[in-house]
């Protein structure tokens, strides 16, 4: 007898890890939308919507600054495989999980690599990064701005002086921070950075917002090799966002939908605005967990105000309490990776996510599930 299956209904959970963040009623029934094709005239308008409310999300006037069709992965490697060429010589900055995914590209592009570390939950000095491209004369430096892993919000701005004063292109990875805290690409001198879609624009994971900047066009121009992904080759994809309208994949039609709603909601709050919240709901939250005697991982002056790293009690069960969380309460934390895996939980203020209500509610699950 042929297996038969039923609707799926899944529930509706408080996200409160590291991402996805819950998703607003207008930009889920935007995915209900009807499909056009991906060269009708309504779709290639909507992508210039699109394209337009990126830039000022990013703070940029990139001409090339279109979502990726694929995970905030799919950006970060797209960001990597376009910028390299074999041989090229690729400083990256590690303060966690992400910076060491990049490592992983930067060698299966045939770069020359070479890392600055700093332990999980402390920034990257400038002076290392300084030291380094003294020794190692990198034509890109890529780096983390929030730091997923460890919740560290990395200051950019001596870094991208002291990159560019060595003739070097600077790759941020802003997957966790675009839309969450203060991004400004043109006025730090950011030449490619990339994010997703499901932390801080709350819309469903699936693409990665990516800008290039001058110099970067510039590189990617002069390549003497093929980019090594045909998928993520932009210099084939930029033409069917460009005026062109040049056949390269079908694009992924609800999603952009989505996208443009979430950044519809996201301008209209206004930059300024979300940051505030997101800055606001953030001290609040720190401050419940400390009157509960719970301490941060990360000094308060370089905390992402979306993602939190909570230090667990040494005689608390990580699994045992984000399992009651999910089952008594709805909600989800995320565990710690890497070294901090069973030592810390990350708490997610993000985007949609980012209210009074989930911070006052997550006090009450934890103070109540510890005891305290």
């Amino acid at each position: 007898m042929r297996k038969k299956y039923k609707a799926f209904n899944p529930p509706y959970r408080i996200l409160m890890g590291p991402g996805p963040s819950n998703v607003p009623d207008s930009v889920m029934e935007s995915l209900s939308k009807p499909v056009v094709g991906h060269l009708d005239p309504v779709f290639l308008s909507i992508m210039e919507e699109v394209q337009d409310m990126l830039r000022r999300v990013f703070m940029t006037k990139n001409h090339l600054t279109i979502p990726v069709s694929g995970t905030g992965s799919a950006g970060m490697e797209a960001a990597l495989v376009n910028a390299i060429e074999q041989g090229d010589h690729v400083l990256v900055c590690i303060s966690g999980v992400f910076g060491q995914r990049m490592c992983d590209i930067v060698e299966r592009c045939g770069g020359i690599l070479k890392k600055v570390e700093t332990e999980w939950g402390t920034p990257i000095d400038p002076e290392q990064v300084q030291t380094a491209l003294t020794e190692f004369p990198a034509k890109i430096v890529a780096i983390v701005h929030a730091e997923t892993s460890t919740g560290v919000l990395q200051p950019l701005q001596d870094i991208s002086n002291i990159v560019h004063e060595k003739d070097a292109l600077l790759l941020v990875d802003a997957v966790t921070s675009l839309g969450g805290a203060p991004l400004k690409i043109d006025e730090w001198g950011i030449d490619i950075c990339y994010s997703g879609t499901q932390k801080c624009l709350s819309c469903p994971p699936g693409l990665a917002p990516i800008t290039f900047g001058p110099l970067a066009i510039e590189k990617l121009n002069r390549r003497s090799s093929k980019v090594q992904s045909w998928y993520l080759d932009m210099t084939m994809v930029q033409k069917y966002w460009g005026p062109d309208r040049v056949y390269h994949h079908t694009a992924p039609i609800s999603m952009i939908y989505a996208l443009r709603e979430a950044l519809r909601l996201v301008v209209e709050e206004g930059l300024a605005d979300r940051w505030e919240r997101h800055i606001t709901h953030h001290h609040s939250l720190v401050q419940g967990l400390e009157q509960l005697g719970l301490k941060m991982l990360v000094d308060a002056s370089y905390r992402t105000p979306m993602l939190n790293s909570v230090v667990i009690p040494s005689n608390v069960d990580d699994a045992v309490i984000r399992k009651r969380l999910l089952e008594e309460y709805n909600t989800e934390i995320g565990s710690g990776l890497g070294p901090l895996k069973g030592k810390i939980w990350r708490i997610g203020l993000m985007g949609h996510s980012c209210t009074r209500e989930n911070v006052n509610h997550i006090l009450s699950a934890l103070k109540s599930l510890l005891a305290l």
